[in-house]
């Protein structure tokens, strides 16, 4: 009995590959080796730079709120444990947010959170 090959599954598999590496230099867009290499090297830096990105907004957040903060002659430090005694649940997002582009409200809620 012959060797069953599968080429349709074959196939398909290398032209996922390829369609994933469209737009690469070279072999590396036009031969399936290098290109499976490259994608799969791509992929685990996608999945590891998603996880990054949000250490770095979180960075983002702390510093923009720091700076606020320290406007009102208080660190960042206080100020979140200065919220977290008065149970005020804001998350660092919103509140970078209100300093950045609504420092009245963010003066408000320092005000009321050092009280």
């Amino acid at each position: 009995m012959p060797r069953s090959k599968n080429k349709v599954a074959s196939r398909a598999r290398r032209k996922k590959v390829l369609e994933s590496a469209k737009g690469y230099w070279g072999a590396r867009s036009k031969v399936y080796t290098v290109a499976k290499n490259s994608v799969e090297k791509g992929l685990s830096h996608a999945y590891k730079d998603r996880r990054l990105k949000k250490r770095t907004y979180r960075s983002l957040w702390i510093a923009r709120i720091n700076a606020a903060a320290r406007m009102n002659n208080i660190s960042y430090s206080k100020l979140i444990d200065a919220l977290k005694k008065k149970d005020i649940n804001i998350n660092r997002k919103t509140l970078a947010d209100l300093a950045f582009n609504n420092i009245d409200a963010f003066n408000e809620i320092v005000k009321f959170a050092v009280k």
